[in-house]
């Protein structure tokens, strides 16, 4: 007995060692898992040719779960009804029922792009995609390419590759109402691949599809073609353009606004259409007619008052006329009312412009008088745009100046001829140190004119040349930022850049873009010589903005 309680001391000694050595934290719970599901089997296997099955069955190795599934998955070639593909929520099998009958002798594919992840860590199984065929063989053939932006230097977002089959029932048409045979996208970048692919004569189109209908859509979607058909097999690889197409003409009914104006919308002409009364017009009737500033709007104006219910009216775009009615409202009396368009901070080469909400008539540039911070006055010279109803007031600037802008009583007689009250306005300009410059060169030139344009990182057009020969360009006054710059080859020789149309078979003006950004400081010039080649039309690398 007494030897067994000797042992009670040496126990509890041994187990304190035990919570000394013990350590407080939490477990670290191992690695983070970041490998992707595994598919255990396949129910009809992948590739399985004579497939008459209506239900698919994939088993993976853990639970997976499906996240953007309509924004990945694409099958090809499209079936008419969408098939029922879950789980809804995390499963280990992934079933696919087909609700749609198969073609004969067809090679199905679909491609789940990137939305099967684990359930877990959310770790991706990447562009898995079951093929099966109807046939007696899988169809091997393969085409690929580049999907690029006729404007832009990038994609802004992925394009829908598609092929159509050409028979005897093929025509353009079909892409505004018919889905394509085979489908693809683009991947990380701009490239597009289709595999699984029959023998035959196709034609190439690709679609920024904002719908994902796979059903172009003018005035959504951006459209870019092959020009010939494409025979397989081919090893060619094909480079296709996105571009925008031009809007249809169209005119809407036009809307009574205010007592004396009246408003005619459109969209797709280049210029306004003509409006005419046809209504019997009263005694003394006048009328004028200004284009809104920023929108295809035309304003029409009239006086006096035509003491009528309804109008009828003639427009005239080209060869299209249309009948316009517009029944007349009890509406007020607009007031004069005037707007600067450029205020504050101004460039030296900038000219002061106001706009009103009625015609302007008359400016008297007596009246108008411009002093700078010592109150001394500055010569002023003014121009009246009546397609526009803008008045530009032009007076010399120096750098690091603040000028007051005085419209006196009378300066501006609108429509109705009600004159304005005292108008002030402040204008300043910065220190020619303030702004950067750019000197460009261009070289293996060949065909002018040429459109050079300095566009900021949204691609808004900051200044632009037309180069009609080849000399050095000067870009200056440019506010410190990242910019690019594009050169526009202007093959119609408008001055502008020209987009495409796919019915007419018209290709986009070819845009070649700078190979980087460049940046520009305060009180710096960058001197870059530009090499036109077919290698420019490759994205261009991106610089950090220097104002960041």
């Amino acid at each position: 007995m007494k030897h067994r309680l000797l042992y009670i001391p040496i126990l509890f000694l041994f187990m304190l060692s035990f919570i000394d050595c013990a350590k407080k934290g939490n477990p670290s719970g191992g690695k983070k898992d970041s490998i992707p599901p595994v598919i255990v089997k396949s129910d009809p296997e992948n590739f399985t040719t004579s497939f008459t099955e209506d239900e698919i069955k994939i088993y993976f190795d853990e639970y997976i779960k499906l996240e953007d599934l309509q924004k990945n998955l694409i099958i090809s070639p499209p079936l008419k009804n969408q098939p029922i593909i879950t789980p809804l929520s995390t499963s280990k099998v992934l079933k696919i029922k087909l609700m749609d009958t198969l073609r004969e002798n067809t090679t199905y594919s679909i491609n789940f792009g990137k939305s099967i992840v684990d359930n877990n860590e959310g770790n991706p199984y990447d562009y898995y995609k079951y093929v099966f065929s109807t046939g007696t063989f899988i169809d091997s053939l393969t085409l690929n390419g580049t999907i690029k932006d006729a404007l832009l230097p990038s994609l802004k977002e992925p394009a829908t590759v598609m092929l159509y089959e050409v028979n005897e029932e093929y025509t353009d048409s079909l892409v505004f109402k018919e889905k394509p045979f085979y489908i693809s996208n683009t991947k990380e970048g701009s490239t597009f691949e289709f595999t699984n692919l029959k023998e035959g004569t196709y034609r190439l189109i690709a679609l920024e599809d904002q719908n994902s209908d796979y059903i172009f859509q003018p005035s959504l979607d951006k459209i870019g073609y092959e020009e010939a058909f494409v025979t397989l097999p081919t090893d060619s690889s094909y480079t296709i353009s996105l571009f925008k197409e031009d809007k249809a003409y169209r005119i809407s009914q036009p809307k009574h606004v205010s007592k004396h104006s009246i408003i005619f919308g459109y969209e797709g002409a280049k210029t306004p259409p003509d409006i005419s009364l046809i209504s019997e017009k009263p005694q003394g009737h006048e009328n004028l007619l200004f284009k809104d500033l920023k929108k295809d709007t035309l304003y029409y104006w009239f006086k006096p008052e035509l003491g009528v219910d309804s109008l009828l009216f003639k427009s005239t775009y080209k060869e299209t006329i249309d009948t316009l009615n517009l029944r007349i409202r009890d509406l007020f009396k607009d007031s004069l009312k005037i707007n600067q368009l450029n205020a504050g901070t101004q460039k030296l080469r900038d000219t002061f412009k106001i706009s009103a909400n009625i015609p302007l008539i008359t400016i008297n540039q007596e009246k108008i008088k411009v002093t700078d911070k010592d109150t001394l006055d500055v010569a002023v010279n003014t121009i009246l745009d009546t397609s526009t109803n803008t008045a530009s007031i032009n007076f010399p600037k120096t750098e690091d100046q603040k000028y007051i802008v005085t419209l006196l009583p009378g300066a501006i007689t609108d429509y109705f001829e009600t004159q304005n009250d005292t108008l002030q306005y402040g204008v300043r300009t910065k220190l020619v140190s303030d702004y950067g410059t750019i000197t460009l060169t261009l070289d293996n030139v060949s065909d002018f004119p040429l459109v050079v344009q300095l566009v900021d990182s949204q691609f808004v057009v900051k200044d632009e040349k037309i180069l009609t020969e080849n000399a050095p360009l000067l870009f200056d006054e440019i506010s410190p930022a990242s910019y690019y710059l594009r050169v526009i080859l202007d093959t119609n020789k408008n001055g502008k850049w020209d987009t495409g149309n796919f019915l007419k078979n018209s290709a986009p003006e070819k845009v070649i873009y700078y190979p980087s950004q460049i940046a520009v400081k305060a009180n710096w010039s960058v001197n870059e010589t530009f090499i036109l080649s077919e290698t420019n039309l490759d994205p261009v690398e991106t610089v950090d903005d220097p104002e960041e």
